[in-house]
């Protein structure tokens, strides 16, 4: 089965049991309890490296123009300990190594020590993201609410992201432990705080279609060796 035209005019896609019952515990359990609300830089860890470059690579490779390359990765471990609720948004920056004046890129911020950039849109639509759900997610534990369409209209001002609002409807992203959400950054999406003691553990892993252009390099690179240590604990959350 072909996701391509529900993505291609909704933006998002969920794929059902890419990881078994097992293999969710096993990385629940290597990835613990997260240090705050999450944890930045888990492509640097072995299993996270292996996951992205095979079961999530090979799911996001007919909707990239090239092979994809994993460029983020982060863990969402929202539970009643440590919840939260984030407002509709787009997903607009890319995780860099070190800035640089470089045509179309800007402007640039600082994220818990690491360089971020928002690219032109059009290295934006040639992303795609693969949440990977550790749990059962609804309503009541905050699961991702989307606005279908919404990644075909470039960046959105803050007036065009009220006007979406009003006038669609959004989508609960229900899913079940083992499931992989596919969405386009561009995508409008925010999520509810948890009313349950049910926790909401989400791999977010980030893939790109492109190729950098010099000097830029990714803040995750992909010659970087798996399993290095600096993993970053989130003192913002995005979803």
């Amino acid at each position: 089965m072909t996701l391509a035209p529900h993505l291609d005019i909704h933006g998002f896609a969920i794929v059902p049991n890419v990881l078994d019952a097992d293999g969710c515990r096993s990385l629940a359990s290597l990835l613990g309890d997260a240090d705050g609300a999450g944890m930045r830089g888990m492509l640097r860890l072995q299993a996270v490296a292996d996951l992205a470059h095979s079961a999530l690579s090979r799911l996001a490779r007919p909707y990239l123009p090239s092979a994809p390359v994993p460029v983020r990765g982060i863990y969402f471990d929202k539970r009643p300990e440590m919840n939260w609720l984030v407002a509709w948004h787009q997903d607009l920056t890319l995780a860099l190594r070190e800035q640089a004046e470089v045509p179309g890129f800007g402007p640039w911020s600082v994220k818990d020590g690491v360089p971020h950039v928002q690219p032109p849109v059009r290295l934006l639509e040639q992303m795609l993201t693969a949440r990977l759900h550790l749990d059962d997610t609804d309503a009541e534990n905050g699961a991702l609410k989307v606005i279908p369409g919404t990644h075909r209209s470039g960046r959105l001002s803050a007036e065009a992201i009220r006007g979406w609002r009003e006038t669609r409807d959004e989508i609960l992203c229900e899913a079940r432990a083992g499931d992989v959400l596919l969405m386009r950054p561009l995508l409008l999406h925010a999520s509810s705080r948890s009313s349950s003691t049910r926790r909401r553990r989400v791999l977010h892993v980030e893939f790109a279609g492109f190729t950098l252009p010099q000097p830029l390099e990714w803040h995750e690179a992909p010659c970087q060796k798996p399993g290095s240590p600096s993993l970053v604990s989130l003192t913002n959350t995005s979803a």
